[in-house]
């Protein structure tokens, strides 16, 4: 029963179609589009192996989740969307309110328990924003923080200043121009940020903490990062397989027209 996962985010909606529910599944067909490209999602899809279930995530809002429903209904689909829960997959979640946790965040804890089930894990994904979850030993979602991505820093710089409106840069050791000095000033902000949790993480758990990086923006911080990592392309998924294999399947199956 092919799975297709979904993950809406504050910029692009992420898909995936696993050959089955369950960790290690083959990945049969993936892609990205832009929100604004939502009304396309059905077209796409259509062209795709057939799948019978759809799990995802999201955090675009209501209005664009409607969109992504309205898609998937037009090909006979209908997503099961997540929300963080108190525990699932071998994770407990310290939030107050666990459901107030971004589902996209706790799928990506999931996908790191199962990764590293014996380990301290960090989690840190670079999208439209950052954000650094620390998981622990025993599996808990300790917490975590969230910041400014790279393009929210530079567009808060050019609204704030009258003349860093300039080209993206690169990351360079020592910037001799303004493009580069911006782009390694972010780089360098969230790198310092994750590694002070890394290090608060690493205090208060025995053994090696393993940190993944994830997120459409990560290749950007991979050499400035200043941490072994492992650079994960599809975590969030990772979390998805995990819960859909622990849902009963569908008494009616769903598929797509051709």
């Amino acid at each position: 029963m092919h799975l297709l996962g979904l993950d809406v985010g504050n910029t692009r909606l992420k898909w995936g179609i696993y050959a089955r529910a369950q960790r290690n599944a083959e990945l049969l067909a993936g892609g990205a589009m832009l929100l604004e490209e939502v009304d396309q999602l059905g077209r796409v899809l259509a062209a795709q192996p057939r799948t019978e279930r759809v799990i995802g995530c999201a955090v675009a809002g209501s209005v664009v989740t409607a969109r992504v429903c309205a898609e998937l209904a037009a090909l006979g689909l209908r997503c099961n969307w997540i929300a963080a829960q108190a525990e699932q997959c071998g994770v407990r979640n310290s939030y107050a309110v666990p459901s107030l946790l971004g589902a996209d965040r706790w799928a990506a804890q999931l996908g790191a328990r199962q990764r590293v089930p014996d380990r301290a894990a960090m989690v840190i994904s670079v999208g439209t924003a950052v954000t650094v979850d620390c998981l622990s030993r025993d599996g808990v979602f300790i917490g975590g923080i969230v910041l400014p991505g790279f393009g929210l820093m530079l567009r808060a710089l050019e609204m704030g200043t009258a003349g860093l409106r300039v080209p993206e840069g690169d990351i360079v050791e020592f910037p001799t121009n303004t493009s580069d000095a911006l782009m390694t000033g972010g780089a360098l902000a969230i790198s310092g940020a994750a590694r002070q949790m890394h290090a608060r993480l690493q205090a208060r758990e025995p053994g090696e903490v393993v940190v993944l990086l994830t997120g459409g923006a990560a290749p950007k911080l991979r050499d400035a990062l200043g941490l072994p990592h492992q650079h994960v392309e599809h975590l969030v998924f990772e979390g998805l397989l995990c819960i859909a294999a622990q849902q009963p399947r569908p008494h009616t199956q769903r598929h797509q027209s051709t």
